[in-house]
C-alpha cells in the first residue's frame, strides 16, 4: 500500500479555516447555549473536512477512525472525573457541605479583598494537592456561591479561582502536567519547577494586585438585608455545622496523599451522600418525594437522585435555590459530548500530519531566540485550540521543538518552562478544550465569560515570551538539565 503524501500548508489550514467561522457563527447565533450542541456540530463538521483533506493525501478511513477512537480514549480519565465531579456537586449540595462553605464564607470574607483571597486560597490548595480540577470542583463551586451571596461578580470569581488553581497545578510536584512537561523535555522535575518560578511568581503577583484593584473598585450589590436573608435561608433549610465540611477534608487528605483524582472525587461524592443521610435526613427525604415508603427507601432514593441528576433546593428563597440546585452526572453530559467532538477533530488533524506541517511552517520564520520561544508558545496555544487537550499541547511541542532547542545550544528547561507557561495556562481558556469545558461546567460560568478575568493565565504566557525576547533567564545548554 502506498504511503500517504505529506500535506501542504494549504491542506493543514483549510480545516482551521472552516472551524473558526463555524464556531464564531455558533456563538453569535446561540450565545451561552452554543456549547450545548452547536459547537459540537461545528467541530464534527470541521473534522469531516479534515478527514476529506487527509483522504485526498492517501490516508485511509480505517487509520483515521483508529486515531479518532484513540483520541477519545485518551480523554476517558477526564470524562470519568467530570462525571464524578457532577455527582460530587449534587451530594455536597444536599449534604450541606457547599451550603456550609457558602455560609461561613459570607460571614468571614471581606468583599473588597474577595477576588484576591479567592485566588490565593485556590493557589494554596492546588499547590498542596497538585490538581486544578479538584480545587475547582470543591472550593471553586463554593466560592462562586459566596460571590453570588455577596453580590459580587461570578465571572471575576471564576477567573480568580482558575488563576489560583492553575498556579498551584503548575508549580506543584504532585501535578501531572508539571511532571509531564519535565519528562517530555528530559528535564529534572525540580529543575523545571525552579526555572518556572522566574515567570510564574511575578505573573501571579501582578494578577493578585489586579484582583485587589477589581475588588476595591467594585460595588457590592447585596445589602445587609439580602445577606441576612441568604444566611437565614441556609440556616433554616440545612444543619449548618463544621461537620458538613468532612467530605471536603477527606478529599483534600486523599489528594495530598497522592490518591489518584478519579477515586478521590468518587469517594468524595459517596461520602457526600452518607453525610447527607447523617446530617440532613429531612432534606434528603423531602427531596426524594417518597417519604410514605419508609425513611430507608426515601434516603436511598434521595442520594441516588442527587448523584445521577443533581440536587434541587427548596429553601423558598429564589436566589438561594438557584444557587444550590446543581450537580449530578447528567449535568456533565453536554460537556462530555463537547470533549468527544473536539478530540475527534484534533485526532484527525494530528493523524493527517496537519499539526506537524503548521509547526514546520512556523519554525522557519523563527530566527531569533525570542521569536523561537514565541513560536513555541503560539504552537502550544494553537494545539490547545485545535487538539482540545492540554496533554497534547505539552507533548507535541515538547517532542517537536527539542531538536531545535539543542541546535540553538539552549537548556531544555527553557523549553519545558515555555510549554507550561503557554500550554498548561491557556488550556482552560478554550471552551471546547477538556479543561475549558470542565471549568465552565463545574463553575457554572461560560469560558468566554471568565476568560478576561483569568488574569494569571493570560499574563503568564506574555511574561514568558517577554523574558525570551529580553534573554532574561534563558539558560545555555549544560546548565541544569538533569533528567528526572
Amino acid at each position: 500500500m502506498n504511503e500517504p503524501k505529506a500535506p501542504t500548508l494549504i491542506d493543514a489550514i483549510i480545516p482551521i479555516a472552516v472551524l473558526i467561522p463555524l464556531l464564531a457563527l455558533s456563538v453569535f447565533l446561540f450565545g451561552a447555549d452554543s456549547s450545548s450542541g452547536p459547537n459540537q456540530l461545528a467541530l464534527l463538521s470541521s473534522a469531516a473536512v479534515a478527514a476529506l483533506m487527509a483522504g485526498k493525501n492517501g490516508h485511509s478511513w480505517q487509520a483515521l477512525e483508529k486515531a479518532i477512537v484513540g483520541g477519545i480514549s485518551s480523554a476517558m480519565r477526564a470524562i470519568l472525573i467530570l462525571l464524578c465531579v457532577g455527582a460530587l456537586i449534587g451530594t455536597w449540595m444536599m449534604a450541606g457541605t457547599v451550603p456550609a462553605m457558602i455560609y461561613y464564607g459570607l460571614k468571614l470574607l471581606n468583599p473588597e479583598v474577595f477576588y484576591a483571597v479567592t485566588a490565593l486560597i485556590c493557589a494554596i490548595a492546588s499547590i498542596s494537592i497538585g490538581s486544578s480540577w479538584t480545587v475547582a470542583g470543591t472550593l471553586g463551586v463554593a466560592l462562586v456561591g459566596v460571590a453570588l451571596g455577596l453580590g459580587l461578580s461570578p465571572t471575576i470569581t471564576a477567573g480568580a479561582i482558575i488563576s489560583g488553581a492553575y498556579f498551584g497545578d503548575k508549580m506543584s510536584p504532585l501535578s501531572d502536567t508539571t511532571n509531564l512537561a519535565a519528562a517530555v523535555t528530559g528535564v529534572g522535575l525540580f529543575d523545571h519547577i525552579r526555572h518556572m518560578m522566574w515567570t510564574t511568581g511575578p505573573s501571579f503577583v501582578v494578577a493578585l494586585v489586579l484582583y485587589l484593584y477589581l475588588g476595591i473598585g467594585s460595588e457590592v450589590s447585596s445589602d445587609a438585608v439580602e445577606l441576612v436573608a441568604t444566611t437565614t435561608a441556609l440556616e433554616r433549610s440545612f444543619a449548618i455545622t463544621p461537620l458538613g465540611l468532612l467530605p471536603l477534608l477527606v478529599v483534600f487528605l486523599m489528594a495530598f496523599g497522592k490518591v489518584p483524582a478519579l477515586p478521590t472525587i468518587f469517594c468524595g461524592a459517596m461520602l457526600g451522600g452518607l453525610t447527607a443521610v447523617w446530617l440532613q435526613p429531612d432534606v434528603v427525604i423531602a427531596f426524594s418525594g417518597v417519604a410514605a415508603d419508609g425513611p430507608a427507601l426515601a434516603l436511598t432514593k434521595g442520594v441516588w437522585m442527587a448523584l445521577a441528576n443533581g440536587f434541587v433546593s427548596a429553601t423558598g428563597v429564589a436566589e438561594v435555590d438557584a444557587l444550590l440546585s446543581r450537580g449530578g452526572m447528567s449535568s456533565m453530559l453536554p460537556t462530555v459530548w463537547l470533549i468527544i467532538c473536539a478530540l475527534s477533530f484534533g485526532a484527525v488533524m494530528e493523524q493527517a500530519g496537519f499539526l506537524a506541517r503548521m509547526i514546520q511552517a512556523a519554525l522557519r520564520a523563527a530566527r531569533s531566540n525570542g521569536a523561537f520561544f514565541a513560536t513555541v508558545a503560539l504552537t502550544c496555544i494553537g494545539v490547545n485550540v485545535i487538539a482540545a487537550d492540554q496533554y497534547i499541547a505539552i507533548v507535541v511541542p515538547g517532542k517537536m521543538y527539542q531538536p531545535e532547542i539543542e541546535r540553538r545550544g539552549l537548556a531544555r528547561r527553557n523549553l519545558s518552562r515555555v510549554i507550561e507557561d503557554s500550554g498548561t495556562m491557556t488550556s482552560p481558556l478554550v471552551p471546547w478544550n477538556t479543561c475549558g469545558a470542565y471549568m465552565a461546567a463545574t463553575l457554572g460560568v461560560a469560558t468566554f465569560a471568565y476568560l478576561p478575568f483569568a488574569l494569571f493565565n493570560l499574563i503568564n504566557p506574555l511574561v514568558s515570551v517577554l523574558y525570551a525576547y529580553l534573554g532574561f533567564t534563558i539558560r545555555p545548554a549544560g546548565t541544569g538539565d538533569r533528567a528526572a
